[in-house]
C-alpha cells in the first residue's frame, strides 16, 4: 500500500515562493504521486522541484502571505517500461498535471548504475570478456555510465539503455579513470535491468600508470606554501536571510535543483532610493563534452551533464580552506534521491568576498592628487564531479554593477587505450599506452533579462568601419553600428572579435541621464565553433551550439537549451524548434542563451589531474 500523502498542514509555510522545496515537501509530493498513480517499489523519481510561480506572483508576494506550492516530479515507471512528467499541488495534495515522456528518456540516476554494476559483474559473457584481458577479480573494475545517445537504432528510440564503459584499479583508493578495460561494453536495459549483450570491440594492454595524485601517494612533496590568512575583522558586508541575500547595492536569491544545479533569481541593483531589476533568472542550462575519438564506441560519447547525468546530483560538499577561503556562507540544500527520499547535501552552495584589485585610478601631476578605489566581489560558486570531471560554476557580482560568469574545468581525463607503439590520430598520448581523446566543453547560459523591467529589446553592436576615401582621407574614421533584433528569426547570432561585437539588453521606455535607453551588455569572452560536421548525429542533438547567441521570447517551459529530454533523444524540440515560432522581440520579455566552447586538446601536464581551465562572459551596466 503506497504511502499516505502528508497533509498540508503537516509542511512548513514557504518564507518566499522561490523558496526551494523543504524535505517535508518532497516527501509529499512523491506520496502523492505513488498513491495517484498506483506505483510499485521499482519506480524511480527523476526530478522532484519546485514548480517555479509566475513572475507576477514573485513580484507581487509580501512577507507572510501564503504561497501556492507546486513540483515538478518525473518518474521513471520500471514496470510499466514508461516515464511520466507531472506537476503535483502541495497545496490540495493533488497531481494538477500529468503526461508521457516521448521522444527521449529522463537523465540516468546514481541507483539504477549502482543496480547496473551489480548485474554485469555477474554476467557470464562480461566474466569471459574480462578473462581475456587478464582479469579475474570483478572487484578490480570501476564501472562508469554511458549515454547511448540516439543513432538510429530502434532500440534507441524505445527501451531505456545504459552503456558501461570499464576501468581497472588494483586498490579501492586508486584513480578510477586512468587504466581503461579497453573494447569491453555491456549493454543495459534499465528498466528490465538486464544484460542485453555485451560487445567486444577487441583487446588492447592496460595502461600501466596508476595516475596517482593524491598528495599521500606521493614519494616526495615540494614545501609548502607559506601561510595565507584571508580574514575579515569586522565580518562580511553581505547579510543572509533565508536564500535571500544583500551586498552593496545588490539584492537576489539562491536556489539549486537537480537538473541545472545553483540558480540565482531576482538580481536587482539599488539606485539611490530604487531597486532596479537587471536579471530575473541565471541558470546553466547544459553542459555537453562531446568527442573526436572514431574507435570501438566512442564515436557515443556526446556528454550532455544536464540531461544526461543531471548535474545538481553531481554537487560537491565544500570545504573551508579547500575549496573556499575567507568568511563563508554556505547555503545547504536538500534533493530527492531516485526512490524519492529527501537527501540532504551540506555546503552545496559557497558565497565570499574577494579583493578584486583597482576598481579605477586617476592620478593628476598638476595638482599631485591621486584618487584610486580598490574592486571587491561577491562570489557564489558551487563545485559538481561528473564521472571523471569536476566543474566549478561560479558568479560574480562587482561594486560597479557587473556581473560575471565563470566556469572552471578540472578533474581526470576521459582516456583510451593504445597497443604498444601506436599512435592515436584523435587524441594525445599523455602516459604509456594512455589516449587522451580530443573533446570540447559547450557551456550554455540561459539569462532570462529583465533589465528596470520586463519590456526589453536586444541590440546588436560592433565597430563600423569606413574605407579609405573622401569622407575617411586618413584612414582612421570608425564608428558603432547598432542592429535591433527585431524577432526570433534575427535572434541566432555568432562573436565578431575584429569587430569587436557585442549585444546590449536596452529598456527603451526607460532613459538614462543623457536620455538614451538604460541597458546591460553582454561581453563575450574567449570562444570556438562546433568541431563536429553539419547533420552529424552530435550536431542534431546539440544544434543550439551552432550560433554563439540565441535570443527567444520568454516562455517558463523552454528552460534547456536541447530540450527537456535529451537522453536518447535524436534531437529536439529545443533552442532552433523555438526560435522557429518567430515571436517578436522588441519591447518584449526576452531571454539570452549563450553558449561558450573550449577546444580541450590533451597535454601531458593535464595527467593524472587536470590544472583549471576557465572560460566565461561577463554583463556590463
Amino acid at each position: 500500500m503506497a504511502e499516505a500523502p502528508a497533509l498540508q498542514e503537516d509542511i512548513p509555510h514557504a518564507a518566499h515562493p522561490l523558496e526551494p522545496l523543504c524535505a517535508e515537501e518532497i516527501r509529499a509530493a512523491v506520496a502523492i504521486v505513488r498513491d495517484e498513480q498506483n506505483l510499485d517499489g521499482r519506480a524511480l523519481f527523476e526530478t522532484v522541484e519546485l514548480r517555479e510561480p509566475d513572475k507576477a506572483v514573485v513580484r507581487g508576494f509580501a512577507p507572510g502571505q501564503d504561497v501556492a506550492r507546486e513540483a515538478n516530479v518525473v518518474v521513471i515507471d520500471r514496470t510499466a517500461g514508461r516515464s511520466y512528467a507531472g506537476v503535483v499541488s502541495l497545496s490540495t495534495g493533488r497531481i494538477s498535471a500529468w503526461r508521457p515522456i516521448e521522444g527521449g528518456q529522463p537523465h540516468v540516476l546514481g541507483e539504477e548504475l549502482e543496480e547496473a554494476e551489480r548485474l554485469v559483474k555477474a554476467d557470464p559473457d562480461f566474466l569471459a570478456g574480462l578473462r581475456k584481458r587478464g582479469i579475474e577479480d570483478v572487484d578490480q573494475v570501476v564501472v562508469e555510465g554511458f549515454g547511448v545517445g540516439d543513432f538510429g537504432a530502434p532500440e534507441e528510440s524505445s527501451m531505456r539503455l545504459l552503456r558501461l564503459h570499464l576501468f581497472y584499479v588494483e586498490a579501492p583508493a586508486d584513480n578510477p579513470h586512468v587504466r581503461p578495460i579497453e573494447g569491453l561494453v555491456p549493454v543495459i536495459d534499465l528498466n528490465a535491468m538486464t544484460v542485453m549483450r555485451v560487445e567486444d570491440f577487441g583487446v588492447r594492454p592496460i595502461p600501466p600508470d596508476p595516475g596517482h595524485y593524491r598528495a599521500d601517494d606521493q614519494p616526495t612533496l615540494r614545501q609548502a606554501l607559506a601561510r595565507l590568512d584571508i580574514t575579515q575583522p569586522d565580518g562580511p558586508d553581505f547579510t543572509v536571510d533565508g536564500h535571500a541575500v544583500s551586498w552593496q547595492n545588490w539584492s537576489f536569491r539562491v536556489s539549486f535543483n537537480q537538473r541545472e544545479g545553483l540558480v540565482l533569481h531576482t538580481l536587482g541593483f539599488r539606485d539611490g532610493g530604487r531597486e532596479r531589476p537587471v536579471l530575473y533568472r541565471a541558470s546553466l542550462s547544459e553542459l555537453v563534452v562531446p568527442y573526436a575519438e572514431t574507435d570501438g564506441d566512442h564515436y557515443r560519447n556526446h556528454s550532455f551533464d544536464l540531461g544526461e547525468a543531471g548535474i545538481g546530483n553531481c554537487v560537491n560538499s565544500l570545504a573551508l580552506g579547500c575549496d573556499c577561503l575567507g568568511e563563508i556562507h554556505y547555503f545547504d540544500t536538500v534533493m530527492a534521491d531516485g526512490h524519492g527520499e529527501p537527501i540532504a547535501r551540506p555546503n552545496a552552495i559557497c558565497m565570499h568576498e574577494e579583493d578584486y584589485g583597482v576598481l579605477w585610478k586617476h592620478s593628476i601631476a598638476r595638482s599631485a592628487t591621486t584618487e584610486v578605489r580598490r574592486s571587491r566581489r561577491l562570489v557564489v560558486s558551487s563545485f559538481y564531479t561528473v564521472g571523471n570531471y569536476d566543474y566549478g560554476i561560479f558568479w560574480y557580482l562587482y561594486l560597479d554593477g557587473t556581473i560575471e560568469f565563470e566556469a572552471k574545468l578540472t578533474g581526470v581525463l576521459y582516456c583510451g587505450a593504445l597497443d604498444d607503439g601506436e599512435t592515436p590520430r584523435w587524441g594525445q598520448i599523455v602516459a604509456p599506452n594512455l589516449n587522451a581523446m580530443i573533446h570540447e566543453h559547450y557551456f550554455n547560459i540561459r539569462l532570462d533579462m529583465s533589465v528596470d523591467g520586463d519590456e526589453n529589446a536586444v541590440v546588436e553592436v560592433e565597430a563600423d568601419l569606413m574605407p579609405t576615401g573622401p569622407d575617411n582621407p586618413y584612414g582612421n574614421a570608425h564608428g558603432v553600428r547598432e542592429t535591433v533584433i527585431e524577432s526570433e528569426a534575427q535572434g541566432a547570432r555568432d562573436i565578431k572579435p575584429e569587430l569587436g561585437r557585442y549585444w546590449k539588453v536596452i529598456n527603451p521606455s526607460r532613459a538614462n541621464r543623457l536620455g538614451g535607453p538604460t541597458g546591460y551588455r553582454l561581453m563575450p569572452g574567449a570562444n570556438i565553433k562546433p568541431m563536429h560536421q553539419p547533420g552529424s548525429p552530435f550536431m542534431k542533438r546539440a544544434p543550439f551550439i551552432a550560433h554563439d547567441l540565441w535570443v527567444t521570447a520568454y516562455d517558463a517551459d523552454e528552460r534547456f537549451a536541447p530540450g527537456d529530454y535529451v537522453n536518447q533523444n535524436p534531437g529536439g524540440p529545443g533552442l532552433p524548434d523555438w526560435a522557429a515560432a518567430d515571436r517578436p522581440l522588441a519591447d518584449r520579455d526576452v531571454v539570452l542563451w549563450y553558449t561558450m566552447g573550449v577546444l580541450h586538446i590533451p597535454r601531458p601536464e593535464d595527467f593524472p589531474v587536470m590544472p583549471v581551465e576557465y572560460v566565461g562572459f561577463m554583463l556590463k551596466p
